[in-house]
């Protein structure tokens, strides 16, 4: 059960409640991930896991109930934390939100880094049997009368509702990625990225030096939009990319062109470290989204013939 050396402090605000906030990530004896809401008498441990995710519905992954104690946007922490090794930690947070920081994983991991992480192995699920979560699966779950607007929009727009999310297995030890955007914005486009994790010193120096600093990104036009209805309250030029209304282009400087898909892949790594170890098979994420990333762990988990667990 690997985990940090000492303690890690940072702060920050949460990009959709805008809240100020602190965390202290602190060793831990007991497998897991585990949040402890500091700014609430009693709060019992919210562990970070699959089926604890609470809400997804604003393009972030919530654990815990979002009608009680519950932590927003937690995909960037756990990328970071996955990445260096870590399975075992307990993370004291004074507020609703991880603070998003630049935007990215890459500050997360540093301070990881510096902290350093004790010996030990992490658990490991192989995929066993595919499975797979599209953009009608998410749907289900929703109101009814919020599926029709967005099958009529659908009309309209001409979009295709075809996205999914896929585990089958791989012939190997690894965690392979390949995600996909299609965006109808002239800047992104359709954008592809492969990633492979296989627990070496090269993955994890391949995902920092090419992928750990790829930001959120969003359009700056539907900033109030956003904030008028609790979302997006602590986003900025300095941790979104921000695209213009033409969708041609950026206010911020892009570090990649291919930026928006690299980030898909810190909040598909992320995602998949709420399935309490290493997924060992193949990740197809196509169109993909938060939502997708639990649903298919969620079926993955559901069948015992899908997976083993490899302690």
């Amino acid at each position: 059960m690997p985990t940090l050396k000492k303690e890690v402090r940072l702060s920050g605000r949460g990009i959709h409640s805008g809240c100020p906030v602190e965390i202290v990530v602190k060793p831990a004896d007991k497998c897991g991930i585990f949040f402890i809401r500091t700014d609430i008498n009693g709060s019992e441990p919210i562990a970070a896991r699959f089926d604890n995710v609470g809400d997804t519905k604003m393009r972030n992954t919530t654990i815990g109930c979002p009608c009680g104690a519950h932590v927003q946007t937690v995909e960037h922490l756990m990328a970071a934390l996955f990445m260096v090794g870590v399975d075992s930690a307990v993370v004291e947070i004074d507020g609703p939100e991880t603070p998003i920081l630049d935007g990215s994983a890459a500050l997360f991991i540093d301070a990881f880094k510096k902290a350093g992480v004790t010996d030990g192995v992490i658990k490991k699920v192989v995929v066993r049997r595919p499975v797979v979560a599209t953009v009608r699966d998410v749907r289900r779950t929703l109101p009814l009368g919020l599926r029709l607007r967005l099958w009529v929009m659908d009309l309209i727009s001409g979009r295709r509702a075809d996205g999914y999310v896929k585990l089958e297995p791989n012939d190997g030890d690894a965690l392979n990625i390949t995600a996909t955007l299609v965006y109808p914005e002239k800047i992104i486009g359709r954008q592809t990225y492969e990633y492979t994790f296989d627990e070496t010193k090269k993955s994890v120096d391949v995902f920092v030096l090419d992928i750990a600093r790829a930001r959120t990104f969003g359009k700056y036009s539907e900033w109030e939009y956003l904030k008028a209805r609790g979302m997006g309250r602590g986003a900025d030029e300095t941790n979104v990319i921000a695209l213009n209304d033409a969708g041609d282009g950026t206010l911020n400087k892009l570090i990649w062109p291919d930026e928006f898909v690299r980030h898909k892949i810190i909040d598909a790594v992320g995602d998949m470290a709420t399935a309490g170890g290493m997924i060992v098979g193949r990740l197809e994420s196509y169109k993909g989204s938060h939502a997708m990333n639990n649903i298919v762990l969620k079926k993955l988990f559901s069948d015992p013939r899908n997976y083993d667990i490899i302690d």
